[in-house]
C-alpha cells in the first residue's frame, strides 16, 4: 500500500512513518509536512537512507489543494496526523488551529473524494480524547465512542470540527473514513513544550517545574509505539465510518506524573530528588482546563484485537533515558537550530 502520512515530521507522525516502514516491507510512505515549529526533519534523519525506495518527503501545506491533489492521485491511503495540537497556543491564538485542523482536513477530504471517486482508498483521521469534554475526578465512567462530543478548548473544537467533516464525507460521499480518538501520547522526540519532555529538561537544567492549578488534573497516557500500532490497525482493518478509542487505561494526576518523571531523572543522573522537587511551582490554571479524561477501549480490543504492550513505568523510563542520551537533539530543538537548513 502507498500511504500519504500528513505531519510525518511531528512527534506521533514520525513514529508512525517508522512503524509502517519497519512493519510492512511492501508499503511505501509519502510524508507531507509543512515543517512548522513542531515539524522536525531530525526526527526522521536516518529514514531516507534506510528506505530510499520506499520513503519520500514532500514539504507542503495540507491546505494547498494543488499539492494535496497531486499526492492523493499517487496513494491508496491517508494517515492524517498533521495538526496544531498545543492547547495553550490555541488559547493565545486559535487561527492556525482553524487553518490546519479544519481547512486542511477539508482540503485532504476533497482531494481524496476526487482521486478515489468513492472507490477504494482508506482515510484515517487522527482525533483526540479531548473532543469529549471532561469527566469529574470521582466519576467512575469512561468515555465511549457514542458519548456526545463537548470540546471545551479552541484546539479540541478544531479537532472535533475536522472529525465531523471526515465522518460527513463518509456518510455523504462514501469516502472510507475511520477515526481514532487517542489519549495523551508520550515517548522519544516529543517537542519540549509538552508536559513530560518539559519536566525532563527543566529537571536536568535546574529550572522551575510549572504545574497548572492544584496539579490534580488527570490524563490517560499511552506510549507512542502503542498508539501507532493502534492507528495502523484502524487504518487497515477498521470499519469505514466508525470511531475507535485508543487508550492504555493508565491514568495519572499531573502532579504525580511530574514526581515520577523527576524521580527517574534524578535516579539516572544522580541528582538530589528533594532539591529538584523543590523547583515545583503551582501557577495560574489554564482557562477552561478539563479536569479528567478517561477512555473506554473495549471496542478496539474486541473488534481489532488491540492491546497496549508497554507498561507506563517501562515507557516513562525509556523516554527519560532517550532524552538523557540525545542531548544534541534537545539542544537543536531548544536553540531553534533544527529549523535552519
Amino acid at each position: 500500500m502507498r500511504i500519504l502520512v500528513t505531519g510525518g515530521c511531528g512527534f506521533i507522525g514520525s513514529h508512525f512513518v517508522r512503524h509502517i516502514l519497519a512493519t510492512h516491507p511492501q508499503d511505501q510512505v509519502v510524508n507531507l509536512d509543512a515543517l512548522t515549529y513542531a515539524g522536525n526533519l531530525d526526527n526522521l534523519q536516518d529514514v531516507q537512507a534506510d528506505y530510499p525506495e520506499r520513503y519520500r518527503f514532500v514539504r507542503g501545506d495540507i491546505c494547498d489543494a494543488a499539492v494535496v491533489g497531486e499526492l492523493l492521485g499517487q496513494v491508496e491511503a491517508v494517515a492524517h496526523f498533521a495538526a496544531e495540537s498545543h492547547v495553550d497556543r490555541s488559547i493565545e491564538d486559535s487561527s492556525a488551529f482553524v487553518h490546519t485542523n479544519v481547512l486542511g482536513t477539508h482540503t485532504l477530504l476533497e482531494a481524496a473524494r476526487r482521486a478515489w471517486g468513492g472507490q477504494g482508498g482508506r482515510f484515517l483521521y487522527v482525533s483526540t480524547d479531548e473532543v469529549y469534554g471532561e469527566l469529574e475526578l470521582d466519576d467512575p465512567r469512561r468515555f465511549r465512542e457514542d458519548w456526545p462530543l463537548h470540546p471545551r478548548s479552541p484546539y479540541s473544537a478544531s479537532k472535533a470540527a475536522g472529525e465531523m467533516l471526515a465522518l460527513a464525507y463518509h456518510h455523504t460521499h462514501g469516502l472510507p473514513v475511520v477515526v481514532t480518538r487517542c489519549c495523551n501520547n508520550y515517548g522519544p522526540n516529543q517537542f519540549p513544550e509538552k508536559f513530560i519532555p518539559l519536566v525532563i529538561l527543566n529537571t536536568l537544567a535546574g529550572r522551575e517545574l510549572p504545574v497548572y492549578g492544584d496539579g490534580r488534573n488527570v490524563r490517560e497516557w499511552i506510549q507512542v509505539r502503542d498508539s501507532c500500532r493502534a492507528s495502523d490497525l484502524v487504518l487497515r482493518k477498521g470499519k469505514p465510518g466508525e470511531v475507535y478509542n485508543v487508550g492504555s487505561g493508565r491514568e495519572l494526576a499531573n502532579l504525580e506524573l511530574l514526581e515520577r518523571v523527576v524521580g527517574l531523572v534524578c535516579r539516572l543522573r544522580g541528582l538530589d530528588l528533594e532539591e529538584r522537587l523543590a523547583l515545583r511551582r503551582f501557577v495560574a490554571d489554564r482557562p477552561g482546563h478539563d479536569r479528567r479524561y478517561a477512555l473506554d477501549t473495549e471496542k478496539i480490543r474486541r473488534e481489532l484485537g488491540f492491546a497496549p504492550q508497554t507498561e507506563l513505568e517501562q515507557g516513562l523510563e525509556e523516554t527519560v533515558r532517550w532524552y538523557l542520551e540525545n542531548p544534541q537533539w534537545c539542544r537543536r530543538v531548544s536553540s531553534g537550530e533544527y529549523r535552519r537548513p
